[in-house]
C-alpha cells in the first residue's frame, strides 16, 4: 500500500513526472510516527489526546529518560510498528543544546528493522 509522500513540516513532494510523490509502506510508517511525535496534545482538533508533545519540550532541560519513554509509548500506538521487539530509542544531546533521538523499530508488515532520527530541539 502507498500514499502521498508528506513529511511533517515540509511541502508535498513531486515525482520526476510532476505528479505527487508516493510513499512506500515503510515511508508512510515513519511519516505517521513523526507526525505523532511532533504534534502537541490538543493541537489535532479531531483527537485532542493525539500526539507526543515533543515540540513542547523545546527549551526545557532535556530529560533523556522521559523523552525516550514518551517516544516508545507513542510508537507502540502505531499499528505498523511491531510490539515485539519493542522499539529502541537513544536520546543524545550536544554541548550546544541540540537534542535528537535515534529510533529503531521493526516494521510489523515486513519484519524489517527500520530507523530514523527525530529532531527535538
Amino acid at each position: 500500500m502507498s500514499g502521498i509522500s508528506h513529511l511533517i513540516g515540509s511541502d508535498l513532494s513531486f515525482s520526476q513526472s510532476g505528479d505527487l510523490a508516493v510513499a512506500s509502506q515503510d515511508e508512510m510508517t515513519i511519516q505517521r510516527v513523526l507526525r505523532r511525535l511532533l504534534t502537541n496534545p490538543g493541537d489535532y482538533i479531531w483527537n485532542l489526546g493525539y500526539g507526543a508533545g515533543l515540540p513542547a519540550m523545546v527549551g526545557d532541560v532535556a530529560d533523556a529518560g522521559a523523552i525516550a519513554a514518551v517516544i516508545r509509548y507513542q510508537m507502540m500506538l502505531e499499528a505498523t510498528v511491531a510490539k515485539d521487539p519493542e522499539p529502541s530509542v537513544e536520546v543524545s544531546a550536544t554541548t550546544t543544546g541540540i537534542v535528537s533521538a535515534t529510533v529503531q523499530y521493526v516494521d510489523a508488515p515486513t519484519g524489517q528493522l527500520r530507523s530514523f532520527v527525530v529532531p527535538i530541539t
